[in-house]
């Protein structure tokens, strides 16, 4: 992916901590590129876009965040405490390991 800019209107994140002090986000954006389904972009801690995933819709999104180890930023008081989300501009940015979700490494659609 080239280190251009991507519009995502979203503002409800969810996060993952990945390490210490390193966290992966996710914001559910609009429409998949095909006009069914949802969009989730996957981002670092820097407003860098690394991946994304199409889903048939916001629920099922949703719930595969929640399976693979995402909370939602508004729900968690202590994460606010401590983490602050990244803030636009969001730019595409390789990922070191590629596209960690997309590709089924780190991601599991067993419930």
């Amino acid at each position: 992916m080239k280190d251009d800019q991507i519009e995502i209107s979203s503002r409800d994140y969810w996060f993952k901590v990945v390490e210490m002090l390193q966290h992966n986000w996710a914001l559910i954006g609009g429409q998949s590129v095909e006009g069914k389904g949802v969009r989730v972009y996957f981002l670092d801690d820097n407003s860098g876009v690394f991946d994304r995933m199409d889903f048939n819709t916001k629920r099922e999104s949703r719930a595969g965040l929640r399976r693979n180890g995402f909370q939602r930023y508004d729900d968690d008081e202590d994460a606010q405490e401590f983490i602050t989300p990244p803030e636009p501009p969001f730019r595409r940015r390789e990922h070191p390991n590629g596209r960690i979700y997309s590709s089924g490494e780190h991601w599991t659609d067993q419930a």
